[in-house]
């Protein structure tokens, strides 16, 4: 066994994360395949260990304290006796500026975590298999010059024989270098291959300004779910039928490539106009929606596809690929299973949302966060029976931000989580003191939930520790869920809800009538209330006409025996038909607009 295959099955890998747990798995994972695994929990101890025994490979965390991942691959790579490792990122950064960063700073993969141990094995071996690769050509160059030289002065007979030898070293060779510039399951070119002709391409543009070619970055929408419900035999050929259908539906000039997972781009050459590249990404929507057949399996798989033209305007292939990524998320984010076509405005919004993402993450140490107070009254005495508690960032460059604007990102990094019980915190303790201050203990506070709180496996602990703390009544706590949220988890949820009933908290669906409700299931969730959406309150006019929504679901509340409550009051002709209809309470500009706790104790002393 030579050194290339030593390293290739015998490697040295050194995993640097602070997260123990993350070293625990991986080093866990990767010993029971045989690597050998060394770990540290910092950069500076990782630049010490790889300068004096160099691995194999390096797994690098990015957020880390003191010295972040970005900054030890940039020393690795500064350092003639660590510039030769390839290292792999592994980081929860899933935004694809923080993966340029990664492969500006000279990573050679790039995994987001939560990852899966059989991703992280394959891409090592991948990369194993390239060192060992270049290691084998190096030593099969070396090793026929040395033979060249030998035998330049034997016989004619020799030098024939040595002459078939070098073609045998050439198709070698040759074999090498394909396995290195190819994706093993599919056979398409990989990263490296595409980069390499995404260069030639935009050298041709400097070259000749008629020259047009576009970048097609294409996202498969439902493969996880495919992956995970018939496994990854079948996840494989999926993967491998999709890589045929790219090829039949591009030209013999363009390149498909295989980037990673179920990521897949095509450089489309030498176009005629920007209509040939649309025609190309709509006749592969159309081919990825139909259902594709995999022996008795039949899946349905869908795209999101981002359009990005070559222009003298790009400097590197990197910003050219960064675009055309984000112009597929924006296809995602308009529904899926269609293209979008990057622009300016495109980028500006990730940037700003890239940056925005980067703020929320110190919102809260910063405490930048706030809540507003929106009153809701008793529509049979007009009186105040609550407030709704909602979230508002002040943000120190952009000023006051309302939830929509930041929400989702939240949503979408898990971050939600801490700010949620931040809200219950801050509005439990408010209404506290207002309960003291005004020795008024029948108003109730109103707190949105969120579907990743509900997910948490221990929010009723953490819901009786906030009413401990603040030493709120559960009953004067009020929790907001949507339909979907309710509907989700189905019989857990219910368990859920009844547990949460046991600390007297109160229960309503927000929004009740805009989402998807099972009325076999309603009557068994333990709800006080139904807030009836805004939309529906809306339409109602100064005859009191379009109200038959709003009659049906506060018929339902008091059949349910719950309370019904209108949300987006905003005339006193809508309050008129909400009160003949029976509702109990309603909420609106009509009655206020959210303020803060200085505001909102104005309406107290007006009310108590």
């Amino acid at each position: 066994m030579n050194n290339a295959q030593l390293n290739y099955y015998c490697a040295d890998i050194l995993v640097v994360d602070d997260t123990p747990d993350n070293l625990r798995v991986l080093s866990t994972a990767l010993i029971e395949r045989g690597y050998k695994v060394r770990c540290t929990k910092n950069g500076a101890m990782a630049l010490l260990t790889a300068k004096k025994d160099p691995p194999h490979l390096i797994l690098l965390d990015i957020k880390m304290p003191e010295m972040d991942g970005y900054e030890v691959c940039e020393q690795l790579k500064l350092d003639s006796s660590t510039s030769h490792i390839p290292v792999i990122f592994l980081s929860a950064l899933d935004d694809v500026f923080d993966k340029v960063k990664g492969f500006a700073v000279g990573g050679v993969d790039y995994i987001t975590k939560p990852f899966q141990i059989e991703e992280v094995v394959v891409r090592i071996q991948h990369q194993l298999a390239l060192q060992a690769a270049k290691a084998e050509i190096y030593q099969l160059n070396n090793a026929l010059e040395q033979k060249v030289l030998q035998r330049t002065l034997q016989l004619e007979e020799v030098i024939q024989q040595r002459d078939r030898e070098i073609v045998k070293h050439k198709q070698t060779q040759k074999k090498l270098f394909y396995q290195a510039l190819h994706d093993a399951l599919t056979g398409l070119p990989n990263r490296t291959l595409f980069m390499e002709h995404l260069q030639k391409a935009l050298h041709r543009i400097t070259r000749n300004k008629d020259y047009l070619c576009a970048v097609l970055f294409i996202d498969l929408d439902r493969f996880k779910i495919i992956n995970d419900s018939w496994g990854h035999a079948v996840g494989d050929r999926l993967l491998i039928a999709i890589s045929h259908i790219l090829k039949e539906c591009s030209r013999e000039v363009d390149t498909v490539a295989r980037l990673s997972g179920d990521e897949f781009t095509i450089l489309l050459e030498d176009l005629q106009d920007i209509q040939d590249a649309i025609a190309i990404a709509e006749r592969l929507l159309e081919k990825l929606t139909a259902p594709i057949h995999l022996g008795e399996c039949k899946v349905y798989i869908g795209a999101s596809i981002g359009i990005v033209f070559g222009s003298g305007a790009y400097q590197t292939v990197n910003e050219l690929l960064r675009d055309a990524d984000i112009a597929m998320y924006r296809a995602k984010a308009l529904g899926k299973g269609r293209y979008a076509i990057f622009d300016r405005e495109m980028y500006d919004r990730t940037l700003h949302l890239s940056q925005l993402e980067i703020d929320l993450r110190y919102a809260l140490e910063r405490q930048e966060f706030l809540l507003h107070y929106q009153p809701i009254i008793s529509v049979a005495t007009g009186r105040l029976t609550g407030f709704e508690a909602l979230l508002r960032w002040q943000h120190p460059k952009m000023g006051l931000i309302d939830p929509g604007d930041f929400i989702e990102i939240a949503e979408e990094t898990g971050l939600i989580v801490p700010i949620g019980e931040w809200i219950l915190q801050e509005a439990c303790q408010q209404l506290y003191i207002w309960q003291q201050k005004f020795a008024t203990t029948s108003l109730y506070i109103s707190v949105n939930l969120s579907s990743k709180q509900i997910q948490q496996f221990d929010l009723v602990d953490k819901l009786a520790k906030i009413l401990d703390r603040t030493g709120l009544n559960g009953k004067n706590l009020k929790l907001e869920l949507t339909e979907t949220m309710l509907m989700d988890r189905g019989e857990k949820t219910i368990e859920l809800l009844f547990q949460i009933k046991e600390q007297n908290i109160q229960l309503s669906i927000d929004d009740f009538g805009t989402g998807y409700s099972s009325l076999s299931y309603l009557h068994r969730f333990p709800i006080d209330a139904l807030k009836i959406d805004r939309s529906f309150v809306s339409p109602i006019d100064a005859e009191g006409k379009n109200c038959e929504i709003v009659r049906t679901i506060i018929t339902l509340a008091h059949t349910l025996g719950i309370k019904a409550i209108a949300e987006g009051v905003e005339t006193s002709h809508q309050l008129t038909v909400l009160k003949k209809l029976g509702c109990d309470e309603a909420q609106g500009y009509f009655f206020g607009t959210p303020v803060n706790f200085q505001l909102a104790e104005e309406i107290l002393v007006k009310n108590v």
